[in-house]
């Protein structure tokens, strides 16, 4: 279907880049015990969105923890399109790893150089430029919705207020403008991760039968996850897009700063597990509670496990609306067949698919290898791609 609203015409190339440039020129970390978090980036995005003549609603989450959401309205009734985005970053980490200054911001050789760059800055500028452009095209049935959100790279309390105060209802499908390298990810893993306490007896390392070590509790355990982790590989295969599920022992600990003739009497293990569509998280932790229940007994050292975060995988079949917008968009704007794929990770989109009910597309500018690492950097002309696609795709999902 021939495109009546040429992106070219109205979307605002230089403003976007600009945007950008100064989105990720903000330090945005989430580190807010340091006092570092999103609202110098969300007064960026409030002033850009007045500019566009647009009203926004700011619900602060946390203190300095804001969402934005916006909501422009087409005209006759319709469908609702929502473009999800976050404006909180990783840590740069050691300075002395980037070859360039992690809050520079800077255009070199056609790149947008700094943290959050790819991850997802440039994805929030795209959406609002796009979303701008669409607007300027004339009338369009139903509206587009903006969610740009604080807090995905902690514990996502930004997407759950959201969809907590219903701000997800009426919405019949998101885009999630996260960096997937070209790709039109469809799925994405889901995350369980795992605290696990060890309780044990203190005693003297030459006479270990006088206490119960939690460290040897801790080999077991990180043991029989692996085996674990080969059962449900073997059990459910490997996924197309997503590869392997994964078990993965992140953090080992003893007590405080060791003694090395004295077994401790605490012990802390942490788990980061990923799953694929078809996995049942409650049967897997209750697989690993009798694992685990099975070492207390045979060491006599407590276990008590906590699950911190649990996120489904998600998945949203290909002939989804959604789906099919965000493909032919990519294939009428880019002159290129779309490719599909998942998201190694966990978005925004985890919550808005398992909360809200919305098929979720994660589709945005930047390398998705490129995310937390040193040295991230974005393309331009892929920044301006993906707000193309983006005008394509509302045009096909709110109007077909």
């Amino acid at each position: 279907m021939p495109s009546t609203n040429n992106p070219s015409s109205t979307l605002d190339r230089e403003g976007l880049i600009d945007f950008t440039r100064r989105l990720v020129g903000v330090n945005s970390v989430n580190r807010p015990s340091e006092g570092l978090g999103e609202a110098e980036a969300v007064e960026l995005v409030i002033d850009q969105a007045r500019e566009f003549g647009w009203d926004c609603l700011i619900e602060e989450v946390q203190p300095g923890r804001p969402n934005v959401i916006i909501e422009i309205l087409g005209g006759p009734p319709g469908k609702t399109l929502l473009f999800e985005g976050h404006t909180d970053v990783v840590t740069e980490g050691d300075a002395a790893n980037w070859s360039f200054d992690p809050f520079s911001g800077d255009l070199v050789d056609g790149r947008i150089l700094g943290r959050g760059a790819a991850d997802m800055k440039s994805g929030v500028a795209a959406m609002m430029f796009a979303t701008r452009a669409f607007e300027l095209g004339g009338p369009f049935p139903g509206a587009i919705k903006l969610a740009i959100l604080c807090d995905e790279e902690g514990m996502m309390i930004g997407v759950h207020d959201f969809v907590a105060k219903g701000h997800a209802e009426g919405v019949d499908a998101a885009i999630v403008c996260e960096p997937e390298g070209g790709e039109i990810c469809t799925v994405q893993k889901g995350a369980i991760r795992l605290r696990v306490d060890l309780i044990g007896q203190m005693a003297h390392g030459a006479m270990p039968h006088q206490g119960r070590n939690p460290l040897v509790a801790a080999a077991s355990l990180i043991e029989a996850m692996a085996t674990l982790e080969h059962e449900i590989q073997d059990q459910y295969g490997e996924h197309e897009h997503l590869g392997f599920p994964y078990i993965t022992p992140t953090h080992v600990a003893a007590g405080s700063l060791p003694q090395i003739n004295v077994i401790p009497s605490a012990g802390l293990v942490a788990l980061d597990i990923r799953t694929t569509p078809g996995i049942d998280h409650g049967e897997l932790k209750t697989r690993i509670a009798s694992a685990a229940n099975e070492i207390a007994a045979a060491t006599g050292v407590g276990i008590e496990l906590t699950f911190p975060v649990d996120r489904p995988a998600t998945e949203t079949s290909l002939d989804d609306p959604i789906v099919q917008a965000v493909a032919g968009a990519h294939q009428a704007v880019l002159g290129e067949k779309a490719v599909y794929g998942g998201v190694p990770g966990t978005t925004d989109g985890t919550i808005l698919w398992r909360d809200a009910g919305l098929p979720v597309v994660v589709y945005g500018p930047g390398e998705k290898w490129i995310a937390h690492q040193a040295d991230e950097y974005v393309e331009v002309d892929d920044i301006i791609r993906h707000a193309e696609v983006y005008v394509e795709a509302a045009r096909r999902f709110l109007t077909c």
